[in-house]
């Protein structure tokens, strides 16, 4: 876990402009209240003269001139202070303007990071591990188990779906908690629509909350990016984002056989999570293939990684996304119904 270092500097970029633009915001509310009080801008600049002179009393050893100056300085700034309540400003209208004012913008109290700055991290995690593209209401809160019938029977193990989605929620809960310190896997596989792709975006958005390095792509989109490092060593974005696919605290693969399979696509399959596996980087895999064609497709190695360093999760069920829509449909048929009555 942890931050890049581009990733870190970033945010500070943005705590940087964040601090332009208050110090903007301040300077422009200065000069509006000059304007309008000629004096306020008087007693600023006695203040700085008076700051002067009894710096350099202080310096010649008079040990009464930061009493004196204590004393004078708040006379003027409660002159100021009337000045600025009788134009009809706010009190703290000159005050600096903090999007955060626990940290004043600078991401940190102290030697911590401010609440503001992990907050920060998880957004840039979030923008750039293309999750965004996933299901908005996929998370664990709204989960459904009633999807998965306990009379939905698997043909080799006698299993039901419902006691089959019980296990692997375990297993998927177990794989974020230990998340960071044991190594581990994980491998969904079934029929289209039951619900892969959403259990890998809950992972990932609870690993994100941790503030982990997710990066999610389909089949199609990650081989479209290994490909153009492979055939253009000067693409320097390429070359960085191929970093990122091998060095990313979690990486999932969508849909895998969804993508035109040849030779260089199943190379560049082991390649990946095989270096992967090599760091000791977490990889997540959903497909519709079954095991078998998976070995015919991707090559014998390839299949020997995931057999042995993978946690295989066959899921079973109806096409959740079908019974989405049959729900919606009678949900509107009810609203008809009530609305005519």
């Amino acid at each position: 876990m942890g931050l890049k270092s581009s990733q870190y500097y970033a945010i500070m970029r943005e705590y940087e402009k964040k601090r332009l633009k208050s110090h903007d915001i301040q300077t422009n509310r200065y000069n509006e209240v000059y304007e309008k009080i000629p004096e306020f801008k008087s007693i600023d600049e006695s203040i700085s003269i008076l700051s002067v002179q009894y710096g350099k009393k202080l310096l010649n050893g008079d040990d009464h001139a930061i009493a004196s100056l204590k004393e004078e300085l708040s006379i003027l700034r409660n002159s100021k202070q009337n000045l600025l309540l009788s134009a009809g400003f706010p009190a703290d209208y000159l005050e600096p303007v903090y999007e955060c004012s626990d940290c004043k913008d600078t991401g940190y109290i102290g030697n911590k990071k401010c609440h503001c700055f992990r907050k920060a991290i998880i957004h840039l995690l979030y923008e750039q591990s293309n999750i965004k593209e996933l299901p908005y209401d996929a998370g664990f809160e709204n989960f459904r188990l009633d999807f998965y019938s306990p009379s939905y029977y698997d043909k080799k193990t006698g299993r039901s779906a419902r006691a089959i989605m019980e296990d692997t929620l375990k297993i998927c809960h177990q794989f974020i908690e230990t998340f960071g310190t044991e190594f581990r896997n994980l491998f969904f596989y079934g029929d289209v629509g039951v619900g892969k792709t959403y259990l890998s975006t809950c992972i990932a958005r609870e690993l994100m909350e941790q503030e982990f390095s997710v990066l999610y792509f389909s089949a199609p989109q990650l081989f479209n990016s290994l490909a153009r490092t492979a055939f253009n060593k000067r693409d320097v974005d390429a070359g960085n984002m191929n970093e990122y696919i091998f060095s990313c605290d979690l990486l999932i693969i969508d849909d895998l056989g969804s993508e035109y399979t040849n030779g260089f696509i199943a190379s560049q399959f082991f390649t990946c999570i095989n270096e992967r596996l090599l760091h000791r980087k977490s990889t997540i895999i959903s497909t519709n293939l079954s095991l078998e064609t998976l070995a015919d497709l991707y090559t014998e190695r390839s299949f020997s990684r995931i057999t042995s360093s993978y946690t295989l999760l066959k899921i079973i069920g109806d096409d959740i996304r079908i019974k989405k829509k049959l729900e919606h449909r009678e949900d509107n048929s009810c609203y008809v119904e009530q609305k005519e009555s």
